[in-house]
């Protein structure tokens, strides 16, 4: 599709929901999405950001440097997953449990429609967590209007956030954890340093 047609899609759909709030984990996709959606709502537009053990730190820091730059109405909230038994258990839809923390503590404080930044080809993934998002009626307005990782990232260049588009794929520390074995905030602290050490060489 082309960007233009993207902007265009997304601005219309923007338009109609008037107000909302953006679950943003300071990956590409959720980053770009809230990005638009302050531009094209201003205040109509919040975004929340979710602190936890499984969030690298890095893209806590860089959201909140683009949530300053930007002007967004923006909080950080401590969702609890990490007080969860079957989200600590690590079996393999933990994602539901983490993603039914995250919107259950942000449905009421969410002003307007709550959005993730899942995009059409997620659908072809194994995502137990967009169960958890259709029992808060959250909405993907990337999925909506049929744009696609390739597209999301033609976006972010396009709205000038260049560095944003080529950043990889970084799905939560707990994913680096195999099934089963718990998850724990120590180990996801030893896996963060040991990646940011990658990273730098």
């Amino acid at each position: 599709m082309h960007i233009v047609t993207v902007l265009e899609r997304l601005n219309t759909w923007f338009d109609a929901a008037e107000r909302v709030s953006v679950a943003a984990s300071g990956g590409v996709d959720s980053t770009t999405l809230a990005i638009m959606a302050h531009r094209r709502l201003g205040m109509g537009c919040k975004v929340f950001h979710s602190v936890s053990p499984a969030v690298p730190p890095v893209a806590s820091e860089r959201l909140a440097e683009i949530a300053k730059r930007e002007g967004w109405l923006y909080e950080v909230v401590n969702t609890g997953e990490f007080d969860d038994p079957e989200y600590l258990a690590n079996p393999v839809n933990r994602c539901f449990f983490c993603k039914k923390n995250l919107y259950g503590t942000l449905a009421p404080l969410a002003d307007g429609v709550l959005l993730s930044g899942t995009n059409l080809d997620d659908l072809s993934d194994y995502r137990p967590g967009l169960q958890a998002a259709d029992r808060y009626a959250v909405r993907h307005p990337y999925v909506e209007v049929g744009v696609d990782k390739t597209g999301v990232r033609a976006l972010a260049s396009a709205l000038g956030f260049e560095d944003l588009s080529e950043l990889p794929a970084a799905p939560c520390l707990s994913s680096r954890v195999e099934t089963g074995i718990p998850v724990e905030p120590k180990a996801l602290r030893l896996i963060d340093a040991v990646e940011r050490h990658i990273a730098e060489m």
